[in-house]
């Protein structure tokens, strides 16, 4: 479905606000949640019968792009830096483990980074082994990994696919030969043509590309150019981020001239241009950023509802719970996040002292569940079921969130709800300003002494 917008509309709704990877947001979370809380959380998991989802971090880059919104470290190519790291991740793998009292079922894997492929095809078969000692990881199941193209070969795709990697996201952002020297970020077309053609002759389950608008020196034109390779390379899925420009909190991000970054406009065009042609291209839409091909799981997910966002992005969620490992890892579980030390020395040191590296997190009220709750149906489904709400709270919907009507209210008029047979639905330019409908939503947000500033919505 094409959408067009016009200058007013932008200008209202490019504001400041959260992207909803989790609610209650990273900005009030505390070091109330400690290693012991943690370690209670987990002993609970272990004694129940839910499954999990497994996260691992590898920070390390060999060079830092000027976008990054990560949590990275720069590391020159030094085996011992992977040895050294991996040491410390099974540490924490034990006192999970040992918290846990057993062997949990992971219906999920994921490695992220950083650059998970920063390390060689001998670490990567001793951390996925070593990874085995501690949880019991189904090998029907989502194997995922992210790459950087220019930090593979064939040898280590192989690798990958004989250990059960079975999904790769690959980061593409842009193949414009300006951009990628604005954000230093030199990675041209053929590289990546060839990790993909590695893909598909090992019969990866699936391809992910992640692309990024609004970086320095996009235009409308140069973007297209860009979408219109990807969808020769039919990846099954697209993601297709806003850039996030933080250099309040991304001081790297002060390299890049803003005066080469698209205007509100130009953005929002460039994204509703690549946003046709994928639909245009067998691609559905879901949700607020992510396309996939009809038959995808993400797609189906999307189509049953059951579609599930977290710091990655739109997901499928196999799983009932979340743990990550390694430095900045953020986890979930019984109602409780918790992110680990986001400075490397720090993770080592908790580790050392015997520890879990917990810096961080937040348990959930029951206000914070409810609320979340509602965050999720907007993000993740473009709708609220009221009656939904009913049974998994008990409580009326409109009651309990009498002081948010008059929000929804303005959200109606202008466009970016409908309300219908007991429920609301994200409709017409709603679909791209999704995060302003949910922001309505935020108790924290609404509150005087807001924490943190966003990037924007635009």
């Amino acid at each position: 479905m094409s959408l067009t917008i016009d200058r007013e509309t932008v200008a209202k709704f490019d504001v400041p606000g959260p992207r909803y990877t989790s609610y209650p947001t990273a900005p009030v979370w505390s070091t109330d949640v400690n290693a012991a809380v943690y370690a209670e959380k987990l002993a609970a998991f272990g004694r129940s019968n839910k499954t999990l989802s497994l996260y691992i971090h590898i920070p390390f880059c060999q060079s830092l792009c000027t976008y990054c919104g990560c949590n990275v470290v720069i590391r020159k190519q030094d085996e011992r830096f992977g040895d050294e790291y991996i040491e410390y991740l099974f540490r924490e793998m034990e006192l999970v483990h040992r918290a846990i009292g057993n062997r949990p079922r992971v219906r999920q894997l994921h490695w992220g980074g950083g650059t998970p492929t920063f390390l060689n095809e001998s670490q990567i078969e001793r951390l996925y082994k070593g990874t085995l000692k501690y949880f019991d990881v189904d090998p029907a199941g989502e194997i995922a990994i992210e790459i950087d193209p220019r930090t593979i070969d064939k040898s280590k795709v192989r690798k990958l696919r004989a250990l059960g990697f079975n999904r790769v996201s690959m980061g593409v952002q842009d193949f414009s030969e300006d951009v990628q020297k604005e954000v230093n970020r030199w990675q041209p077309y053929p590289i990546v043509k060839e990790f993909n053609d590695w893909c598909r002759e090992l019969k990866f389950a699936s391809v992910n590309f992640d692309l990024i608008y609004g970086l320095p020196r996009q235009t409308p034109e140069s973007f297209s150019a860009t979408v219109e390779k990807v969808v020769a390379l039919a990846p099954e899925r697209v993601a297709l981020y806003s850039f996030a420009y933080v250099p309040w909190l991304k001081r790297h991000q002060r390299k890049i001239d803003e005066s080469l970054l698209p205007s509100a406009d130009a953005k929002l065009d460039i994204f509703l241009r690549a946003r046709e042609r994928f639909l245009e291209s067998g691609y559905q839409a879901i949700a607020m950023d992510h396309f996939a091909l009809a038959d995808d799981d993400l797609a189906k997910a999307f189509e049953a509802g059951t579609l599930y966002r977290n710091f990655m992005g739109y997901t499928v969620k196999p799983a009932d719970e979340y743990i990550g490992l390694g430095v900045t890892s953020i986890g979930f579980l019984e109602n409780t996040y918790a992110q680990n030390e986001k400075a490397l020395p720090a993770y080592y040191a908790a580790l050392d002292a015997g520890r879990l590296p917990v810096e961080r997190g937040k348990v959930l009220t029951d206000d914070d569940r409810a609320r979340r709750w509602a965050i999720n149906s907007l993000m993740c489904r473009f709708r609220i079921d009221k009656r939904d709400f009913q049974k998994e709270f008990h409580a009326d919907f409109d009651r309990y969130f009498q002081d948010e009507q008059a929000h929804i209210r303005r959200c109606v008029q202008d466009g970016l709800l409908r309300v219908e047979n007991g429920s609301l639905e994200v409709c017409g330019p709603g679909k791209l300003f999704v995060r302003n409908v949910c922001m309505g939503f935020d108790h924290y947000l609404q509150q005087k002494d807001a924490p943190a500033r966003f990037s924007r919505t635009v």
